[in-house]
């Protein structure tokens, strides 16, 4: 690509992705509506990129104590009798299993993030430009949510099984029942694993927003970086 190319692609995103209104405004007049969600689409795709990376990598849920998967509130009385009949290894190694199967799920949001970017009309785009600071991120949670959680199931459900969270929750389960006065508890942990997948990604999708926001001009350049450099 050619610099004056990849100048006009800074301009075009400085002027759309800047969100502060004084600044955008005085952009707007100099740019067509297709140039104006042309840069909006790429620093969308551009920011869930990030949050797909940041989530579907190793340690991407685990050692993110805002999105770390806990175990469940359902399931608290087990955790805690389990630790006092001296399980407590079992419980951790079941809550790293949840944590390890949404890592491997998170990356398959990418191409539906793509695909809800590419639908975005200009009115959508404008809504978003000037919206709070996470309307991208109400954006996304609006148009992908449903699909994002029917392509994550069958991959959480895989994963767990591949590395035993599924034998451990049953075998967890099954120690707790033969504890005395044990209560016992029924949860689709697949079901909830989807659910708290989707929420640590849109979470980072929102912080992503925000950065973007907050320090659009470090923030992009830092990307258009990576995105262009050694293409001349």
């Amino acid at each position: 690509m050619r610099r004056s190319n990849a100048g006009l692609v800074l301009f075009t995103l400085a002027a759309v992705i800047f969100f502060q209104q004084a600044q955008v405004l005085a952009q707007l007049g100099r740019l067509s509506d297709s140039k104006i969600v042309a840069g909006l689409k790429e620093a969308l795709q551009i920011g869930t990129g990030n949050a797909t990376n940041l989530t579907g990598r190793v340690d991407g849920f685990f050692k993110n104590a805002a999105i770390k998967i806990l175990l469940p509130k359902q399931l608290d009385t087990v955790g805690k009798g389990l630790r006092l009949a001296g399980q407590g290894r079992m419980v951790d190694e079941f809550v790293l299993s949840m944590n390890r199967a949404a890592e491997k799920a998170a990356p398959e949001a990418r191409k539906i993030f793509v695909d809800a970017v590419k639908q975005m009309s200009f009115d959508d785009a404008r809504k978003i430009l000037f919206g709070n600071e996470t309307a991208a991120t109400d954006y996304f949670k609006t148009k992908t949510s449903a699909r994002v959680a029917t392509a994550f199931r069958p991959i959480i459900e895989k994963s767990m099984n591949e590395v035993g969270a599924t034998r451990q929750y049953k075998d967890l389960m099954g120690r707790f029942q033969n504890i005395p006065f044990a209560k016992s508890q029924s949860l689709d942990i697949d079901a909830y694993v989807v659910n708290k997948s989707l929420d640590g990604l849109f979470y980072m999708v929102g912080e992503e927003e925000k950065k973007i926001r907050k320090d659009p001009l470090a923030r992009v350049s830092s990307i258009l970086k990576d995105v262009f450099g050694g293409k001349r």
